[in-house]
């Protein structure tokens, strides 16, 4: 199997190798000065995580699963409006499995990982990988609107210099064709069904209160700006962190947002802290949302 025909992406080695040596080379640069900044500021680092409660980070990890379900209803949404609705069960292990594969260097894998499981369930391989990619539009709009409504028009008015492109890029007329355009030059058949303004609207509305939740968890671990700071700041964080691909899962540049973001409120080695911290629980998330995906998919094959 070719990625060229499942993807668009060539899987020709020679045109590969440099993607993967800047990929690892961003990565390698991007760890390194994470290092030097956390042993620069290392008494400070310490003492920010000594004031974090054992407490607090489950209540963290508690609001990170279900600002993780947030996300995987969205998926499942908008994999529902395209053709494919999808029992609850079977959907999140599709989803939280798959979602692992962003831990690779290499943007491709948790797609190629929900194609391939998708097909499993009849999802076509296109449905599954146009669902994959209206994720990141869906959720980096609705991320920008929690920044610009929770942290303020005076500091954060730029992004509204976005809203207009992203009002673009969410009209679903829009998406239909761009995505009808691709699949002409793939050489695939058109999706039977096109994505609809109200698929659109209900993933907004779980993609909103994945933020609602993802922000609960980072209070918990940065109660110092209040709940709607808090919200806004991983808001900005997570949406910086995404658009740069380059890394797995934009490790390294959310943190150096979430520290400049938390500058008001924190100093530079208890915001370290508790950028790592987030991290951190965000991938325990990650491993328990699939673990337990796994077990109860399984349960019902039994």
């Amino acid at each position: 199997m070719s990625l060229v025909d499942e993807t668009g992406a060539s899987a020709v080695p020679g045109r590969s190798l440099p993607r993967r040596l800047l990929r690892f080379g961003f990565l390698a640069v991007a760890l390194a000065f994470g290092v030097w900044a956390v042993a620069r500021q290392w008494d400070a680092v310490v003492a920010g995580f000594a004031r974090l409660s054992w407490p607090a980070l489950a209540g963290s990890l508690v609001a990170v699963v279900a600002a993780l379900l947030g996300a995987m209803l969205t998926w499942r949404t908008l994999l529902a409006d395209l053709g494919s609705p999808l029992p609850l069960r079977p959907a999140a292990k599709v989803f939280f499995v798959g979602q692992l594969g962003k831990y690779i260097p290499g943007a491709v894998w948790p797609v190629l990982a929900q194609m391939e499981m998708g097909r499993d369930l009849g999802v076509p391989r296109p449905r599954s990988a146009a669902a994959f990619f209206l994720m990141m539009p869906v959720q980096i709009a609705s991320g920008l609107l929690v920044t610009l409504v929770t942290l303020g028009w005076d500091r954060f008015g730029w992004v509204l210099l976005f809203i207009p492109l992203l009002l673009v890029l969410l009209e679903p007329k829009v998406i239909n064709g761009v995505i009808g355009f691709g699949l002409r030059k793939l050489g695939r058949d058109p999706l039977e069904r096109p994505l609809t303004r109200r698929g659109m609207l209900t993933a907004l509305g779980w993609a909103l209160a994945g933020w609602a939740a993802y922000g609960v968890h980072f209070y918990f671990i940065a109660p110092q700006g209040g709940l709607l700071f808090a919200v806004g700041a991983f808001a900005l964080s997570w949406c910086l962190g995404i658009v740069t691909f380059v890394v797995p899962a934009g490790a390294g540049v959310r943190e150096v947002a979430m520290v400049a973001v938390l500058a008001p409120v924190l100093d530079s080695g208890a915001a370290i802290a508790v950028a790592l911290s987030s991290r951190i629980v965000i991938v325990l998330g990650d491993l328990i949302c699939a673990g337990l995906a796994g077990i109860a998919s399984r349960r019902d094959s039994v």
